[in-house]
């Protein structure tokens, strides 16, 4: 069971786990060896975000243009993958965490397909945190499907182009049912957001470390809740109008929908 939200953390953790190739070939290894290594910070940033009360986290583990990355490497993390839904998902459903995945999921061999949908099946009811792992995602493919969507729904007579607005787009882009990520953490030194949730990052807190994934740890994911807790967010407003309210974002929805 996660702990209570405390002020200062936020609701929802995007994380780009950059660094896994260049940590191995520091180590003169293959780059297998780091992603294997990377695996292993996945599971001490899960327990962090329990012990924190963050209620959502979300992890770029494969992007729609990692596909174009050498075929062994490509073949290596879909091995890894295979055998994370295998040995992880007990002990994610034990902890009450929820697993989901964003992305054009069809690109997968169909085992790894089937293993997906089963570790949603099974921990679909859980609430403790909502763990979503974008896996063949990109941004700018999001706000494709989304506006694809509008078009249907509008050609159907489902909508009038006149109500099309964010809103009508929002709730068709992935993470729909969760609030925006409030902290977004890039580690391996690149300052840059990758095409990772391009609509949903709109007003999230930007933080970004020289770190490798593979050496994460929790001083550095405590430093990153500590810049985070001291900055302003004023979502458009000014300082004056945010300090009353504690700089409260404006109203999202809820984290106990489970029909998305």
């Amino acid at each position: 069971m996660s702990a209570p939200p405390q002020p200062g953390v936020p609701r929802h953790l995007a994380v780009i786990m950059d660094g896994n190739g260049r940590w191995a070939e520091r180590r003169h290894r293959p780059r297998a060896l780091g992603h294997r290594a990377g695996a292993r910070a996945v599971n001490l940033c899960i327990d962090w975000c329990l012990r924190r009360g963050i209620a959502a986290l979300t992890l770029f583990a494969f992007s729609s243009e990692n596909w174009g990355r050498p075929e062994d490497e490509v073949g290596a993390l879909m091995k890894l993958f295979l055998n994370a839904l295998e040995r992880e998902v007990d002990e994610l459903h034990r902890r009450g965490v929820r697993l989901r995945f964003i992305g054009e999921r069809e690109r997968f061999p169909p085992e790894i397909l089937a293993r997906m949908a089963e570790a949603e099946t099974r921990t679909a009811g859980n609430a403790a945190l909502h763990l979503t792992i974008a896996a063949s995602y990109g941004g700018r493919q999001d706000i494709a499907r989304a506006a694809r969507a509008v078009a249907e729904d509008v050609a159907a007579g489902r909508l009038s182009p006149a109500d099309i607005d964010e809103a009508a787009i929002g709730r068709r882009m992935a993470l729909a049912e969760l609030p925006p990520p409030d902290l977004f953490i890039r580690t391996g030194g690149d300052h840059r957001i990758s095409n990772f949730l391009l609509w949903q990052l709109a007003y999230t807190e930007l933080w970004f470390t020289e770190l490798l994934w593979p050496d994460l740890d929790e001083p550095t994911l405590e430093r990153a809740l500590a810049d985070f807790a001291g900055r302003e967010r004023r979502f458009g407003l000014t300082s004056a109008q945010v300090a009353p309210a504690g700089a409260v974002p404006p109203p999202l929805p809820t984290l106990d929908r489970t029909d998305a």
